[in-house]
């Protein structure tokens, strides 16, 4: 269910995310979209008191555990174990007995009860007014913050007074291993579940402080968590820690008179490490001083730091949107997701679901290379460069896994935490080997916005060349010169082990000429990697000779080579209850028919751009409109961009919607197992890519700005080359700026077909020509057009 911000001022609104009594029911849901985290350390929205709950969760970037995989029939190369993120000792609980009476929202009285995210200051916000099943009221107050400029630190303020009466009130604040995860098992697609995944190995609590210190039997990875205590209370409460292998518990208990407060403020601190590397008793030492350090500082300079770092980040990273509040509050939240979602401080990456939880149990996969990094590139590209960096990390295993396949190279595993493929032999995973040109794709965006040449020499160049490798051997020549790759899935699941899929093709095609171009340049890498002249003349030989299916008679290209001779999806024998497809049909019956899961062909348009004319992206466009069914919510922010680039602006604000709205409304009913991550950065990529129509596939900067009817205004910024561009667009102009630039910086971009020099001195404006008659707008599948929102 949308929550249109209601209330207060609208652009003040827009930067808050609420919850109240009523939303009790979508508890899982709430628990995602007030998530915290900084890369590191990730704590769920879950209320205080831990219950009720959807899914409990406390994350640490790449902490798993391991569980082994079976198969029917098992076969070579097939994958035999698999990693599963797992819930590190939870620090957030604070639970408060009233006369004895547990504070639960599911019994006595709820008088006022609600929950904000505020986006600016990064913090959760709780105001509860409750009354006992026995009587007694009390008005709980919260804050919880996990804090971006200290990668380990995490903390909670919790508030407690009377209302009516004096009562005698039970504090207990839990650092708790071993939570207990409810499972699912009514979607394939649903996390995996691993019970007590922790062993204890060390406890200590030393009056308001305690630590626990646990290890993972077979991933042999080791976690310590350290809380430390500021109580401020009245005289007669009492403190009593207690100690257990899984628990460290701080109870403050005693009476409350109407007018006394009882403030308990908790530090906590997380680090993980293998349990052949950093030693027990060192991880606590270092756990024990962070949350110390934490507490020295105080709870008030942690909510200053983190109000002065996101407003450094927003600075670059918020979009201003005239229009339309609900999708203005939509966008910020899904930015503000995206910058806390990773670190340029370590070699981290980001998972699917971020740290919000434990969908696809916590693997990465394309969806970062492919839609977070490209957003993070322009916004806080040293999100991106750690992210890279990460990659680059783990191409060993990626090498080894070439080999264990007869390939050359790398290939980069379809999902993975620590580097491993981590998904079991499927043939829409296993061969989708595009993953290694998404990660190329990657490299070259990043180099190409930020200039880093040292990043290029050092990880970048080794990606580039070793992705490369896969392609030149895997691909085919056939006997008229023309380079094939067969047997290959492309981002479309809907279709598998096809021939020439034009998606990996294209961007196989961009792999093979960036390796090639990076290798000339850094001719020490290349000789340093046994790159010689005849290979990258290879590279060149096959991205030049690649081979692009296009339909002459349906004036189309094809997402695979025969794709369009394939039967039609039987749409009108298919109700609205039978999607998603993949849970009501066999994958025999979708990999042979013309119906898309998500977008595929619309996406090679929009990453390798110049490679279609303007008319042929006009025909695509409508082609696989008529057969995309978005059972993937990968799929509607590229068919938005590319329908804003044909003119179709009604159908791209439509999609423009359904991607930022994907989790605040939980469009899927999927949000309770962590927020699509590719999805909210899929709305940044419209409103810069579509209705500021960016592209900079040619090494520069392009701008075919048009916006749709409901917009009136719409800003945002990006980083080129260490300058922040500012970009306000109206109907009738286009400002283009450098504002914290010198007067002599200069920006060369393009503006529909004009090209521009913007310095820090001046603006440049320009007028935003009409948008020419795109005809009718293309048919979608029955039953599966974006609900209607462009037309006002």
């Amino acid at each position: 269910m949308p929550h249109t911000p209601t209330g207060g001022q609208p652009g003040e609104q827009s930067w808050l995310i609420r919850r109240t009594a009523e939303d009790l029911d979508r508890l899982g849901e709430t628990e995602s979209i007030f998530a915290l985290g900084n890369g590191w350390v990730g704590w769920r929205g879950t209320l205080d008191e831990g219950a009720p709950y959807g899914m409990p969760g406390s994350y640490l970037n790449g902490f798993h555990e391991q569980r082994e995989l079976s198969y029917p029939e098992d076969g070579y190369a097939f994958p035999q174990c698999s990693d599963t993120v797992v819930s590190a000792p939870n620090a957030a609980l604070v639970r408060l007995y009233v006369d004895g009476e547990p504070l639960d929202l599911r019994t006595g009285t709820i008088r006022r009860h609600e929950r904000v995210l505020d986006l600016r200051a990064g913090v959760v916000r709780r105001d509860t007014e409750w009354v006992a099943p026995g009587g007694p009221a009390v008005r709980v107050r919260s804050t919880r913050l996990v804090s971006l400029p200290r990668r380990p630190v995490a903390a909670v303020e919790y508030q407690v007074e009377p209302v009516d009466g004096p009562v005698d009130i039970r504090v207990c604040s839990d650092l708790l291993a071993n939570e207990r995860v409810p499972e699912r098992s009514d979607d394939p697609r649903a996390a995996s579940v691993i019970h007590d995944p922790l062993d204890a190995e060390t406890r200590r609590a030393d009056g308001v402080a305690g630590l626990l210190v646990h290890q993972t039997p077979r991933s042999a990875q080791r976690v310590a968590v350290a809380v430390t205590h500021l109580v401020e209370a009245p005289e007669g409460l009492a403190t009593d820690p207690e100690l257990t292998p899984d628990r460290f518990r701080l109870a403050v208990s005693g009476p409350l008179r109407p007018g006394q407060r009882l403030r308990l403020t908790k530090f906590a601190a997380y680090e993980c490490a293998h349990v052949d590397g950093t030693p027990a008793h060192e991880l606590a030492d270092l756990v024990t001083a962070e949350a110390a350090d934490a507490l020295a500082a105080g709870f008030a300079t942690l909510l200053d730091e983190q109000r002065a770092a996101l407003d450094a980040a927003w600075a670059t990273a918020d979009v201003e949107m005239d229009g339309d509040p609900e999708l203005q509050q939509a966008v910020r939240f899904a930015v503000f997701h995206l910058l806390q979602s990773g670190r340029a401080d370590g070699d981290r990456t980001i998972p699917a679901k971020g740290l919000t939880g434990n969908g696809y149990d916590g693997h990465v996969l394309w969806d970062t290379e492919g839609y977070v990094l490209p957003v993070l590139t322009y916004l806080a590209p040293g999100l991106a460069r750690s992210a890279l960096r990460w990659r680059h990390a783990h191409l060993p295993e990626a090498r080894e896994r070439a080999a264990e396949l007869r390939l050359a190279g790398a290939t980069f595993p379809w999902r993975t935490i620590g580097g491993r493929e981590c998904s079991g032999y499927w043939p829409a995973a296993t061969a989708g080997l595009h993953v290694n040109a998404d990660i190329a794709d990657a490299v070259l965006r990043y180099v190409a916005a930020t200039g880093d040449a040292e990043f290029l020499a050092e990880a970048g160049v080794e990606l580039l060349v070793e992705t490369a490798r896969l392609w030149h051997r895997f691909g085919h020549w056939s006997d008229t010169g023309v380079f094939h790759l067969p047997g290959v899935t492309g981002p479309d699941e809907y279709s598998a082990l096809v021939d020439d899929n034009l998606f990996t093709n294209l961007m196989a095609r961009r792999n093979l000429r960036g390796a090639a171009d990076a290798t000339e340049r850094h001719p020490d890498a290349a000789g340093r990697l046994r790159v010689d002249p005849a290979e990258i003349a290879g590279w060149r030989a096959a991205a030049d000779a690649m081979f692009v299916p296009y339909d002459r008679k349906r004036g189309v290209h094809q997402q695979a080579a025969g794709f369009t001779e394939q039967p039609e999806w039987d749409f009108a024998d298919t109700g609205e209850d039978d999607y998603p497809l993949l849970l009501h049909f066999p994958y025999l019956e979708l990999y042979r028919r013309q119906v898309v899961k998500q977008a595929d062909l619309v996406l090679a348009m929009l990453r390798c751009p110049g490679g279609f004319t303007a008319d042929e992206k006009a025909r695509n466009v409508a082609y696989y409109e008529a057969r995309t069914v978005r059972d993937s919510s990968l799929s509607a922010a590229p068919q938005a961009v590319l329908a804003a680039e044909v003119g179709h602006l009604d159908l791209a604000y439509d999609l423009f919607a359904e991607t930022a709205l994907q989790d605040l409304a939980d469009l899927g009913d999927k949000t309770a197992d962590g927020l699509h991550l590719a999805s909210l950065a899929g709305a940044w990529l419209v409103v810069a890519q579509g209705f500021g129509g960016l592209r900079d596939d040619r090494g520069v900067l392009s701008f075919d700005p048009r916006l749709p009817r409901r917009i009136t205004r719409l800003a945002f910024s990006l980083r080129w080359h260490g300058q922040r561009l500012r970009i306000t667009l109206t109907p009738d102009q286009a400002r283009y700026e450098l504002p914290d630039a010198g007067p002599e910086t200069a920006v060369e971009l393009w503006h529909h077909g004009e090209r521009l020099r913007v310095t820090g001195a001046d603006a440049v404006t320009r007028a935003m020509p009409p948008v020419p008659d795109p005809g009718p707008e293309p048919a979608s599948p029955p039953g599966r057009r974006p609900a209607r929102r462009g037309a006002g």
